[in-house]
C-alpha cells in the first residue's frame, strides 16, 4: 500500500436519507485508506468507499459502546500513521452535538492533517421532511437546537432559558429526559405549546408524533416512540404544511424514462 500523508476528514453523513450528503463528501468517503462510522449513518453511503478500504464501526446502540471515546481518538491517529486518509463518518454535521472538533484538534495533536466536510444537521433537515418550518413570520423569529442530555446525564441548563423564549426550541437527545423538558416548559405557563417527536427522521423508518407540552408524553407512550429522535416545542408545529415525497416523485420519474 502506498503510504500517503497522515491526515483526517471528519465528514458529515447528514440526518438518515443517503441522499441528502454532499458531492464533497462521497468524494472524501472515496478517497479514504480507513472509514470509521457511526451507528445513525445511513450504511447505503458506505457503498461510495474503494473497495479496498477499511470499513470500521465505531458507533454505539441501546447504550453500548463499539469504542470508547478515548479508543476511537487513538485508532484516528493509529490508522492516519499507517493508512494514510482516514474518513469519521459521523450523523448530521459533525459539529453540532457530534464530537467532531474533539477529534480533530486531538489527531492534530498527533501532526495528522485535519479536515471538515459540512452534513445537513437532523436539527433542520427532519423538521422540514415533516413540513415544519423552524421559523415563520408570525410565528417564531428564531430558533434553539439544545441537548436535551448533557455527558452527566442530566437535563441541560439550557432548556429552562430556552423554555422561557419565544424562539421554537429543538432538541436532540433528549427522549430520556422527556417528562423533565415538558416540566420546564409546564413551568413557563406553556401548556398548550405544541410539539412535535419525529423518530428516524428522512428514512423509510420515519414516524411522528404531535401533541402539546402537557399530552406529548401521552403520546410518545401511544405511538411507542423512541430514539433515534428528535422534539420540537413551538407554534410552528402547527404551522406544519402538507409535502408531497420528494422521493415518490423522483423514484416515478426514474421508472418512466
Amino acid at each position: 500500500m502506498k503510504k500517503t500523508t497522515p491526515r483526517l476528514t471528519v465528514v458529515g453523513a447528514g440526518p438518515g436519507d443517503p441522499e441528502l450528503i454532499t458531492l464533497k463528501a462521497v468524494k472524501a468517503i472515496g478517497s479514504a485508506q480507513v472509514i470509521l462510522y457511526d451507528a445513525l449513518i445511513n450504511e447505503a453511503l458506505l457503498e461510495y468507499a474503494s473497495p479496498e478500504a477499511e470499513l470500521i464501526f465505531v458507533g454505539k446502540r441501546k447504550g453500548c459502546y463499539a469504542y470508547q471515546q478515548e479508543q476511537i481518538n487513538e485508532l484516528i491517529v493509529a490508522r492516519a500513521k499507517s493508512h494514510g486518509h482516514v474518513v469519521r463518518l459521523k450523523g448530521g454535521d459533525p459539529f453540532v452535538f457530534g464530537r467532531g472538533a474533539e477529534e480533530l484538534e486531538y489527531a492534530q495533536r498527533f501532526g495528522v492533517e485535519g479536515n471538515v466536510v459540512p452534513g445537513i444537521s437532523s436539527a433542520i433537515a427532519v423538521p422540514a421532511y415533516q413540513g415544519i418550518p423552524l421559523t415563520k413570520r408570525g410565528s417564531s423569529e428564531s430558533f434553539w437546537v439544545i441537548t436535551g442530555t448533557t455527558k452527566d446525564h442530566k437535563m441541560s441548563n439550557d432548556i429552562p432559558i430556552a423554555a422561557k423564549s419565544t424562539a421554537t426550541v429543538v432538541i436532540l437527545m433528549g427522549m430520556s429526559k422527556l417528562p423533565q423538558i415538558m416540566e420546564a416548559f409546564q413551568k413557563e405557563g406553556k401548556a398548550e405549546t405544541p410539539v412535535a417527536i419525529i423518530q428516524n427522521g428522512t428514512t423509510k423508518d420515519e414516524r411522528i408524533g404531535i401533541g402539546t407540552v402537557a399530552s406529548i408524553c401521552e403520546v410518545v407512550e401511544q405511538e411507542q416512540l423512541s430514539n433515534p429522535a428528535i422534539i420540537i416545542v413551538g407554534e410552528v408545529v402547527n404551522d406544519r404544511v402538507h409535502l408531497t415525497s420528494i422521493r415518490q416523485e423522483i423514484q416515478q420519474f426514474s421508472e418512466n424514462k
